[in-house]
């Protein structure tokens, strides 16, 4: 049988979840612009394939513009078809970036940045997954034994990220039942999130090929284990040299880093709806889950919402290239595009008012009482998705750093998909997340 090969063309929409069309690769390999047709009401296409709100309705048009750069064209040496598929930008049929166009979005966002520090934005998102259904035995976690077991599928995973571009740091077998954590070396501005993105398929495509599911939801199994992505981020200036720290600096912190977890932790309640934007991403973001349930800073602690993270001091090493921070309020519910742009948003807010980040705490909030954690200054974050969405809604400020109407729009979107699971219990929603990360 003839096959005609295809290239999909996908832009990173509000669900989190790559939605487009495919073209021949030909018209791509022949170096014209491959672009399709778009509809705006697809930007309310829930994560359950539910159609919230929309104000677009049956009218209009737009063009998805593929990014050859962002072209992940994987063969997995089986006989099957090539994994082929790019990112695109979403705009009017003029060439005007559309308002809804999450790539759009989040250069705004960084372009916002520069202005305010001169810096280049570097990171990567470190993504944890699990293997549904896998029922692996216990004792695996960090084991060589847990990870020999999946080796030939890690090997595999590693393998195809390598033919798209990205450059695997690190593949663990996590402590959760049957769960995986894969990291990339960190890339600039508006690639961060492109990659990620970009991960996450080829992973969920390199399971299908060796016939296994996985999944990135953010809880694995009700009151227990999830899954989180860990935003890492530092800065460079404009001759390229590393201007995150500064040892002079509160806990090693330059002014413009200082800056920006300052607004990333004042505005955290409102952005949350980005980050962690699923009904059971909330049974993640509890105490002593190791993710982050108040809007701390910390220091090598793995329940502040924001880490500052370990450098290595032996042999030499120039701490200032290592020195990076991470936000933990993170899963892979969101586009990744949308939560970046959230948190530079934030974070060049910070920057602009001259903020300073809080005091690092170093001890269990959760065991203070609330008037205790008020007077530290700390805020238990939003229990569940509809109060982070609330927290957004009054947010004038969060708000105002999208185009007009977007807000709207992202929480219309997600307040269909809470309704949609109306009257399930967290298992259940567990299960159906699964089904769709």
């Amino acid at each position: 049988m003839k096959t005609e090969p295809m290239l999909h063309l996908c832009t990173s929409d509000i669900s989190g979840k790559l939605r487009g069309k495919a073209v021949p690769a030909r018209v791509a390999d022949g170096g014209r612009p491959a672009r399709v047709g778009w509809t705006p009401t697809n930007v309310q296409i829930t994560c359950f394939d539910d159609i919230a709100d929309s104000p677009y309705g049956a009218l209009g048009d737009l063009l998805l513009c593929g990014d050859m750069g962002t072209r992940a064209r994987i063969d997995f040496g089986d006989g099957g078809p090539v994994e082929d598929f790019a990112l695109g930008d979403v705009v009017h049929l003029d060439g005007r970036a559309w308002e809804c166009c999450t790539r759009a979005i989040l250069r705004a966002a960084l372009e916002r940045l520069r202005a305010a520090s001169g810096l280049t934005l570097m990171g990567a998102f470190e993504h944890e997954f699990h293997l549904p259904g896998r029922g692996g035995p216990r004792g695996e976690g960090f084991a060589l034994s847990g990870f020999r077991s999946e080796r030939v599928l890690c090997e595999a995973i590693a393998g195809a990220l390598g033919q798209a571009g990205i450059a695997v740091e690190t593949m663990v077998r996590e402590y959760g039942p049957d769960q995986f954590e894969v990291t990339a070396e960190p890339v600039a501005g508006l690639a961060i999130a492109d990659q990620a993105a970009v991960l996450r398929e080829t992973v969920r495509a390199t399971g299908e090929r060796l016939g296994r599911r996985v999944s990135f939801a953010p809880l694995i199994e009700a009151g227990g284990i999830g899954n989180g992505v860990h935003v890492h981020l530092s800065f460079r200036d404009a001759a390229g040299a590393p201007a995150t720290y500064d040892p002079a600096g509160p806990q090693g912190m330059s002014t413009a880093t200082d800056g920006f977890v300052a607004g990333v932790l004042a505005h955290l309640p409102a952005i949350l709806a980005f980050l962690a934007p699923s009904v059971v991403s909330y049974g993640r973001l509890v105490p002593h889950r190791w993710s982050a349930a108040f809007d701390n800073l910390g220091v090598q602690d793995r329940e502040a919402a924001v880490r500052i993270c370990p450098v290595r001091r032996l042999g030499g090493s120039d701490v200032a290239a290592q020195f990076h921070f991470e936000v933990r309020a993170c899963d892979a519910a969101a586009s990744p595009h949308l939560a970046l742009a959230a948190l530079v948003h934030a974070g060049a807010a910070g920057i602009e008012a001259g903020l300073a980040a809080p005091e690092a705490t170093a001890e269990d909030l959760s065991l203070l009482p609330a008037d205790a954690l008020r007077a530290r200054g700390h805020r238990r974050l939003p229990a569940s998705l509809g109060a982070a969405l609330d927290a957004l809604q009054v947010s004038e400020a969060v708000g105002g750093w999208f185009p007009d109407g977007f807000a709207a729009i992202y929480l219309a979107h997600k307040r269909r998909e809470v309704a949609s699971l109306t009257g399930r219990d967290e298992a259940a929603a567990v299960l159906a997340y699964q089904s769709v990360y």
